[in-house]
């Protein structure tokens, strides 16, 4: 990663994955206030969030391994583009909640193309050394993306109410196909990145055999560092798609809940940036071990005082630096962990694993809100996380 042609390639990266993730995370919170908008309850809104990470499951091993034979990764960058785009598009057209769910799946699979392709790009370019840099600015274009979105989105819908009139399903509307358009404009960035010359091949001399999801797991390590992950990722999806519907009880306007949650998109992307200097001075698992358990804490607090919404962004903000510590410390322990030749199939069973926490979590959150609130699927992921922290510190000791 050294060399002005494989920085600018660099940054040309981190400029899609901030407009890609700023459409997405424009697009789903939105999409909940569409759900309710729709007459549609914590339950569906919980199974139309778990969509959005189902079928991805299916074909990320075999994106994982196309992406390790791959001289240039710019086609599967662009069919990422493309797929979120098009449900974008779809949300903002869809008539019923049927329609809703197939195209927060499309999301999902564009999210899961794109995110694969950069991550294994990064995987092949950068030296073991490099890593936690590459993946750290890497992710924190899509913290910015996080920050962006939500708060782009809180505009277009305003201070009023968005339930229960025609006019609040246009502003939603809107909302919606600004989303898709964000997320299009990062085809510009994909198309002018540098070539396969910035990639470095794939040995195939080095005595692994072929990549398997059982061959990836059984690896030392690497079943703890995925269940981090599934969990951390787990808490921005709850995060996003809940805590609108704690505002809307509460009377907060989601203009307000779109500015709280890119504070706490902002505190990710602050951590992400200074990961490097952190990890020259920690180690990798103590930083992990933070990253849990005091983003459990923090973020548990925010539901109860979401009509202090100053107080709500302290915390915010400071679970968001300590959740967004956490991906890429998994990504460079996953990828060091397993053979050179396994990288990107190593990196798309962890998006896999964070699949499946997309899924499981969501709708465990949506049968918990029901009889007890939204704010306590916000809870229960919590205390996942904190669950997790705790057996790092066992395991460490």
């Amino acid at each position: 990663m050294s060399g002005a042609r494989s920085l600018t390639w660099l940054w040309l990266l981190c400029a899609a994955g901030a407009l890609t993730q700023g459409g997405l995370n424009l697009l789903r919170p939105v999409t909940s206030y569409k759900l309710m908008a729709l007459g549609a309850g914590p339950v569906t809104i919980g199974v139309v969030t778990a969509l959005y990470a189902l079928l991805p499951l299916f074909p990320a091993l075999w994106l994982g391994r196309i992406s390790d034979r791959m001289n240039s990764l710019r086609l599967m960058l662009v069919a990422g583009v493309a797929a979120l785009t098009l449900g974008g598009a779809g949300l903002a057209l869809a008539p019923h909640v049927a329609v809703v769910a197939v195209s927060s799946a499309l999301l999902g699979i564009g999210h899961l193309s794109f995110t694969v392709a950069g991550q294994t790009t990064i995987a092949r370019t950068a030296s073991n050394d490099q890593l936690d840099a590459g993946f750290g600015w890497f992710t924190a274009s899509f913290s910015l993306g996080q920050m962006a979105g939500p708060l782009l989105g809180g505009l277009v819908l305003g201070t009023a109410s968005v339930t229960g009139s025609t006019e609040s399903m246009g502003r939603i509307e809107m909302a919606l196909w600004v989303g898709a358009a964000l997320a299009a404009t990062a085809l510009l960035p994909v198309l002018l990145k540098p070539g396969s010359s910035t990639l470095r091949p794939v040995r195939i001399d080095d005595g692994a055999p072929r990549a398997s999801v059982g061959k990836i797991l059984r690896t030392d390590g690497v079943v703890p560092y995925m269940l981090a992950s599934l969990g951390l990722l787990a808490m921005i999806d709850i995060i996003t798609a809940f805590l609108p519907v704690v505002g809307e009880e509460a009377g907060v306007a989601p203009v307000v809940i779109g500015v709280l949650l890119a504070i706490r998109g902002a505190g990710s992307i602050l951590s992400r940036v200074v990961l490097p200097w952190l990890s020259r001075r920690f180690q990798r698992r103590n930083l992990l071990k933070a990253s849990l358990l005091i983003s459990a804490v923090t973020l548990a607090v925010p539901p109860l005082v979401i009509e202090l919404e100053w107080l709500a962004g302290v915390f915010l903000a400071v679970g968001g630096f300590f959740l967004g510590l956490g991906q890429p410390l998994t990504m460079s322990m996953i990828t060091t962990a397993v053979p050179d030749s396994w990288r990107g199939s190593a990196l798309a069973v962890r998006l896999m694993s964070n699949r499946v926490g997309q899924v499981g979590m969501p709708l465990v959150a949506g049968v918990v809100a029901a009889p007890l609130g939204p704010a306590a699927a916000i809870w229960i992921t919590c205390g996942v996380l904190a669950a997790t922290g705790l057996e790092r510190s066992i395991r460490n000791r």
